[in-house]
């Protein structure tokens, strides 16, 4: 069962999350408010950095396929993508990346694995951060530890196992 989560307590980061809304009027309505990704990202962010920027633009579906067949080559939307800020070796800025959330998505993709919209949100928004920060499940290895990272901190905002019954994101 999923809880409301509070603050948690202990994580210090200096945050700045651009929030980008290309959608119609009718889709803003069920959203998570800025507070909620702020705390989603810095909990995916505990221990990895004390200053970050980013960007999490929430899209309909034609702007996710789009992005999804122009990067990664493949048909359709998909929940969450997620492009990492490379900065040059000698220009040290804070920036991490920027993450594109296919809303119509994540509510269908709720309603289909028994979830809360909500926890979805949360699993979506920890793993695209998780991505951001360089961690991959291509291989069994590499999915485990991501995995095991993204039940962590999932727990620690107070929701149940995002893999329980999918095993997908």
């Amino acid at each position: 069962m999923d809880v409301e989560p509070e603050q948690p307590e202990g994580i210090e980061l200096d945050l700045v999350l651009d929030l980008q809304l290309a959608l119609s009027q009718s889709q803003e309505a069920d959203l998570p408010v800025q507070a909620d990704l702020e705390q989603w990202v810095t909990a995916a962010l505990e221990g990895a950095m004390d200053e970050v920027e980013l960007t999490i633009r929430l899209v309909e579906s034609d702007e996710s396929a789009a992005l999804n067949e122009q990067y990664r080559d493949m048909q359709g939307p998909t929940n969450v993508l997620s492009f990492p800020f490379e900065a040059p070796v000698d220009v040290p800025l804070p920036l991490l990346g920027d993450l594109i959330i296919c809303v119509p998505l994540v509510e269908q993709e709720a309603h289909v694995q028994g979830k809360t919209v909500r926890a979805h949100w949360a699993h979506l928004v920890v793993h695209g951060v998780l991505h951001l920060r360089g961690y991959d499940h291509v291989d069994d290895s590499e999915a485990r530890e991501m995995e095991g990272l993204e039940i962590k901190i999932m727990a620690y905002l107070g929701f149940s196992d995002p893999y329980v019954d999918d095993g997908e994101v």
